[in-house]
């Protein structure tokens, strides 16, 4: 929005600079940092208040709730990330299809994680909303974003075609839209529930989440820089920078977030975070082209939702064998495999952060080998 101050230069020099996309996004960044920093305290001190705190009831976790003191935590601290990025992208960037799809998407997954969280934390839930109406959400999330996109002129071809890491051209031209459907609802649910899994130790998955902001930030200027683009072999998606103030914003807004979130935690992000991170980065990725750099970038993400396919696999297929389920790790997701085997929460949290930084160097160079 304030990017049109920019067409005012000529009452006020400095209002050129609004016209560079890597001065929107420092703005963007430095704006949901300040956001998140005056809007953390009152939702914390609301969230107390109303007695908002995370119940460890669930036999499975209550052990290590009580061990690490987690227990009537604040939780929805996703509203945090959610009001600072939203505002500070609204300001800053140029409005256009890419952001818009972007921000409906994040604003749906939203509302369906502070259901589910309220569900939980207010009316003693344990298991929030109903498996349904979660399908429901997200499916509503994916047709309406795909539909804008492929009716809208600027993206409707462009979002048709598949790339993948280290092919010089895109391997499909132009997907059916059943076939890009199933895609980006994969995209979005997979990493929504991977993001939500990860979730389980002070600033595991906001930590991981900047990591893969950043990454995707230098995507989205690559792909919507006609040089840069060319340069480096990758599509180019005319408007799709404009996600780099995204990104930044997601960027400056984690940050505000894991101050509060950093062990020991004054908040959680709940399903009001997790659920609608994984949403955004997802739909991102597909927008820029980039579907499964993602599952490079967000290798930590994929690491947890593996590690729980695995053990459900593992003791389903052994009970079926013999009778009596085995665990392939002492507890999944893999985070709490470590805590069970005395690793301290913070070193796991640190390492978590080093492989995750370790998969987005990975990630980013993947726009050079081609």
């Amino acid at each position: 929005m304030l990017s049109y101050l920019a067409d005012y230069d000529q009452y006020f020099g400095p209002l050129r600079l609004l016209r560079y996309l890597s001065v929107r996004t420092v703005l963007g960044s430095g704006t949901a940092l300040v956001i998140g920093f005056i809007v953390g305290p009152w939702l914390i001190a609301r969230f107390r208040a109303l007695k908002f705190g995370q119940h460890y009831d669930d036999d499975r976790t209550g052990d290590l709730a009580q061990r690490f003191d987690k227990k009537n935590t604040p939780t929805m601290g996703g509203l945090i990330i959610f009001i600072s990025v939203f505002l500070s992208s609204v300001l800053w960037a140029t409005p256009n299809v890419w952001v818009f799809t972007a921000l409906f998407v994040y604003t749906v997954l939203t509302i369906a994680g502070w259901r589910d969280d309220y569900l939980k934390v207010v009316h003693g839930n344990r298991d929030g909303i109903s498996s349904w109406e979660k399908i429901a959400w997200q499916s509503l999330a994916t047709l309406v974003a795909l539909g804008v996109l492929l009716v809208h002129p600027t993206s409707g071809d462009s979002i048709r075609e598949l790339w993948v890491p280290f092919f010089k051209t895109a391997v499909i031209t132009y997907m059916p839209w059943w076939l890009l459907l199933v895609l980006i609802y994969l995209w979005i649910v997979g990493f929504s529930n991977a993001i939500n899994l990860t979730d389980g130790l002070d600033g595991l998955a906001v930590g991981c989440t900047i990591s893969v902001a950043l990454v995707f930030g230098i995507m989205a200027y690559a792909a919507g820089n006609t040089k840069i683009a060319e340069y480096l072999l990758i599509s180019y998606v005319p408007g799709s920078g404009e996600l780099t103030v995204v990104c930044g914003s997601l960027i400056g807004a984690c940050m505000a977030f894991l101050w509060y979130n950093s062990h020991p935690a004054e908040v959680f992000m709940g399903d009001t975070g997790s659920l609608a991170l994984g949403g955004l980065i997802g739909v991102m990725a597909f927008m820029i082209h980039q579907p499964v750099t993602l599952v490079i970038v967000g290798g930590v993400f994929v690491m947890e939702a593996l590690s729980v396919i695995i053990q459900v696999g593992t003791f389903k297929f052994t009970r079926r064998r013999t009778g009596v389920g085995k665990r392939f790790f002492l507890m999944a997701p893999i985070h709490h495999h470590f805590q069970k085997k005395g690793w301290p929460e913070t070193k796991i949290v640190l390492r978590f952060w080093v492989l995750s930084l370790g998969f987005a160097l990975i990630g980013l160079a993947t726009l050079k080998i081609r």
